[in-house]
């Protein structure tokens, strides 16, 4: 190919520069990691997936029976996972190169700076190649319009290849060696070092005419761009002549890609599932179609080699904008969930969050393909992650179950049930503990990732109660839960009981219906005697811990979260029926309660907690009996009972209101300060 002058290269720089403006704050951080091409190796190996490796998943039958009475929490939602490397199809993922697209090897950049007169002939390659260009163009123009011209080229194209081929093949030897050089030398020696001249021709050519040949060298340049780290690297046609060349490369297809192939298949840029699909039908899609599949599996494989978490970031928010094309690639859109839910679960804040708005955009856009595998993957996820729990660990694991929650609420004609099947699961699980009461059984309702499963339902019945008919999750939720309270009794076991106790709060708030609790936090009151301040310890926090160390039930500290968690919790349930008519009836026994252990107390601080509990569910209790004293309905008169105090309750002026918001602030304090 004849040279490309200094004036033509600048020209295709500017006209790339004007194209990644918007994404030059990551070249930086992509040529820090294009570093190791050099060295051949991995760009990243650890905590990334291999591509070679299955999820270990237990195959079951994917019926409400099977997976409800399963006793093990792993075999819920059971399904076949795909491997990318092991597909059946990887032909379709090669794009042939075209020998008519221009190439600048680095002889010729080299004879450039040799003298001035390589100046001036460069000069006049420029021309040429100009030239060259605007006749292909019009060639290729004509070969649509008269179609027994482009029939006569290529029979005039086959009787040359034919009578190379009876060149070539006088020339051969027995031997695989040609010269005293073999053919995997020759092979080597045969790679193309694509520089950044050449690159930047290749770059302007796609974005001036996108059906040219430019654009399958592209992509495959990229190609060997995402490949290096594999075995693969050996049948690769290409090297990169530096870092910066390997950056570029990778640069410019995540940012053009995607408009590239909307312009090709005629489609929008902010293209759907739909437009996809009926564009499949089309003659344009044969001819695209070997050029997308390469580019998603390209971008699969380097996502799932990048460790940086900008720069796995930035890939997935141009894989986003690519949803719609995985349509038509369903293993790869199976593999892309299996990434996307292992860097949800495993990555930090900001990494985590990205990986699931891509999640969330495959359940929207692909809906009625993906979905189901979206809410399987996320939630058996969930229960792996959630098997070992870290006191640190709160935020992840709020962030998970939101993220779940989310994700089941897109569609609750379809979540909701398998929402019931797992609860199902979690009701045997209990239902077969109480039955043997061993202590193998107790363990498996006694642990992070039954408390978290159950704990995760409850978020979900809460946010969609109000709007949905969810009677049957909520009825089977508050059984599920009353059972793990009374299958622990004892005070080393209150932790687990306040959780509960939370948990019914929640559901009882969210739904309106009337759930006692109070039974199940008057535990520790009998044990005020054995608790005395010879042990000295920093913090007892029941937010970490399922059950209290034996050392730490005598200590002052344990005696102090006991109070404080107890009042909380029923300064929350009393807060929800602070003016149902019934108020006075529900707190008398708590009440007496309360009275008795305040006159066992010894510590004045803790005397004023429980004195000032005291005095404000007393003064509630006696405004709603004066308001009592005065109606003329009967006990038997529903809508009247459901009416009392109605404007009362819009209002936020009540004592015991503004006493329960003093108490979330100190709870909020003292869980800062642990």
């Amino acid at each position: 190919m004849g040279k490309l002058g200094k004036k033509a290269r600048k020209f295709a720089k500017k006209k790339l520069q004007c194209v990644m403006r918007n994404n030059r704050k990551f070249k930086s951080r992509f040529k820090h990691k294009a570093a190791s091409v050099n060295k051949k190796g991995r760009i990243g190996k650890s905590d990334s997936l291999s591509s070679e490796q299955h999820f270990e998943e237990k195959s079951v039958d994917n019926t409400i029976d099977a997976a409800a009475f399963s006793n093990c929490l792993d075999n819920i939602y059971g399904e076949d996972d795909a491997d990318l490397m092991e597909n059946g199809s990887e032909d379709e993922s090669i794009v042939l190169q075209d020998s008519d697209c221009p190439y600048i090897s680095d002889v010729e950049l080299d004879n450039d700076k040799d003298s001035g007169e390589h100046a001036a002939l460069s000069e006049s390659n420029k021309d040429i190649h100009i030239k060259i260009v605007e006749k292909k163009q019009k060639l290729d123009r004509l070969l649509k319009k008269v179609p027994k011209f482009s029939k006569f080229l290529e029979s005039r194209r086959a009787d040359l290849q034919k009578s190379k081929n009876e060149d070539d093949s006088d020339d051969e030897g027995d031997t695989n060696y040609l010269n005293g050089v073999s053919t995997s030398e020759e092979h080597l020696n045969n790679r193309r070092v694509i520089n950044s001249c050449t690159v930047d021709l290749w770059c302007w050519l796609v974005i001036e005419q996108p059906e040219g040949p430019a654009l399958s060298n592209l992509l495959n340049v990229f190609q060997a761009a995402c490949f290096y780290g594999f075995d693969l690297d050996e049948g690769q046609l290409h090297e990169f002549s530096d870092k910066k060349v390997f950056s570029k490369v990778l640069m410019f297809v995540l940012s053009e890609a995607d408009g590239i192939f909307c312009k090709l298949l005629g489609v929008a840029d902010s293209c759907s599932k739909a437009s996809i699909l009926k564009s499949m039908n089309t003659s344009e899609w044969e001819n695209v179609r070997p050029f997308l599949r390469s580019y998603l599996k390209s971008c699969l494989l380097l996502l799932n080699q990048v460790t940086d978490g900008q720069i796995l970031i930035f890939i997935l928010s141009r894989i986003k904008s690519s949803i719609a094309f995985f349509a038509a690639f369903p293993s790869l859109t199976e593999f892309l969930i299996k990434i996307l839910v292992h860097l949800w679960v495993t990555g930090e804040e900001s990494l985590a969050l990205c990986s699931f708005l891509v999640v969330r955009e495959i359940a929207l856009k692909l809906h009625s393909n993906w979905y189901d595998s979206c809410l399987m993957k996320t939630y058996k996820a969930f229960i792996g992650h959630s098997k070992f729990f870290e006191p640190g660990n709160h935020k992840k694991m709020d962030f998970l179950q939101n993220s779940i929650v989310e994700l089941y609420s897109l569609d609750l004609q379809i979540s909701c049930q398998k929402v019931f099947v797992s609860l199902q699961q979690l009701a045997n699980i209990l239902s077969q503990t109480i039955k043997t009461m061993k202590k193998d059984e107790l363990k498996k309702i006694h642990n992070w990732q039954y408390i978290n499963c159950i704990s995760l339902w409850v978020k979900f019945i809460v946010c969609n109660i109000k709007d949905h008919d969810l009677q049957r999750l909520l009825s089977l939720s508050i059984l599920i839960i009353n059972g793990i309270a009374h299958l622990f009794p004892g005070l080393r076991y209150l932790p687990l009981r306040f959780k509960c106790v939370q948990m019914l709060n929640q559901l009882s708030f969210s739904s309106g219906v009337f759930i006692p609790v109070a039974s199940f936090i008057f535990d520790f009151l009998d044990h005020n005697e054995n608790i005395t301040d010879t042990t000295r310890v920093k913090s007892c926090d029941f937010s970490s811990v399922l059950k209290v160390p034996k050392h730490l039930l005598k200590s002052c500290k344990f005696q102090e979260e006991c109070i404080f968690s107890a009042i909380e919790l029923l300064s929350a349930h009393f807060s929800q029926w602070r003016y149902h008519i019934s108020f006075p009836e529900l707190s008398t026994i708590p009440l007496i309660l309360f009275k008795r252990f305040h006159e066992k107390l010894n510590n004045e601080a803790f005397r004023r907690q429980v004195k000032r509990f005291i005095d404000q569910v007393e003064q509630n209790k006696e405004y709603i009996e004066r308001k009592r004293d005065v109606l003329s309905f009967s006990p038997g008169d529903l809508a009247a009972i459901d009416s009392f105090l109605q404007m009362e309750k819009s209002g936020c002026d009540c004592s015991f209101s503004k006493y329960y918001d003093s108490i979330q602030e100190n709870s909020r304090s003292r869980i800062a300060q642990t």
